[in-house]
């Protein structure tokens, strides 16, 4: 049997008196997108902190690529190709976009240049940034401000911010989140074409994207995995409908 790529065991998380996350275990297999949903509150992008570095958890495991990552900082997972987006875009808005992305390429390659001063003047930096941008359709972009960019166009900047670590599996926090429909087409698009290359763990109200793009999809319910299943088992579950999806139909 193939080791998956992420493998979650019994993870936990508490804040003061409050359990965010109890006992999660779910695993990624090679080449699948992995959908992540549930109502708000139910511990969604705590998770994916805890998976990213940017919290510890109380207990648990977490699996890399046949490595125990859990106790390892972000920075140090991000070199082992786990790379993520986040629900709140993150970008440094007075540096150009070719310039957000270069400092991805730098923290991933640890250049020893200085921060900031001369990602301008690194042509292999700022080569493999110009790529990236290009992956996501933001090559005309290039040279505007990040802050200047359309709120669809800073969702895709973040995408290209993560390419830029050569991920072996992408963390998306709600990429959809404020897109307009042409906006949500073209990630979707894009999401699509960069399963057939990488792995995905995909967090996401949209759930119009989330049947048309997941293989497999985990349900969480007050900080527990309530069911994971393909879309189709997934849909027919009744426990997740009372818990989740209500009446609403699917296509």
């Amino acid at each position: 049997m193939t080791v998956p790529l992420l493998s979650v065991e019994g993870l936990c998380k508490r804040f003061g008196a409050l359990q965010v996350n109890d006992e999660i275990s779910f695993e990624v297999r090679s080449g699948e997108l992995h959908a992540l949903i549930g109502p708000n509150g139910a511990g969604k992008t705590t998770l994916i902190n805890q998976l990213s570095g940017a919290l510890f958890s109380d207990k648990g495991r977490i699996g890399f690529d046949g490595e125990d990552i859990t106790r390892l900082e972000m920075p140090e997972r991000s070199r082992r190709g786990l790379a993520r987006s986040f629900q709140i875009a993150s970008l440094l808005p007075q540096y150009t976009a070719l310039a957000n992305v270069a400092l991805a390429v730098q923290a991933r390659s640890e250049s020893s240049f200085r921060f900031f001063g001369r990602v301008a003047g690194e042509d292999g930096l700022n080569a493999a940034a110009g790529a990236a941008l290009a992956r996501v359709g933001l090559a005309a972009r290039a040279s505007m401000r990040a802050g200047a960019l359309s709120h669809g166009e800073q969702r895709l900047l973040e995408i290209a911010v993560a390419l830029a670590c050569a991920p072996k599996l992408l963390l998306l926090d709600e990429p959809f989140a404020g897109l307009g429909p042409e906006e949500s087409k073209a990630c979707i698009d894009l999401i699509r074409e960069l399963k057939r290359e990488l792995m995905i763990l995909l967090v996401e109200h949209d759930m119009d994207a989330v049947f048309s793009l997941a293989d497999r999809v985990s349900v969480l319910v007050d900080g527990r995995i309530l069911a994971t299943g393909s879309p189709s088992d997934i849909r027919a579950d009744e426990r997740v409908r009372a818990a989740y999806l209500g009446d609403e139909e699917f296509a």
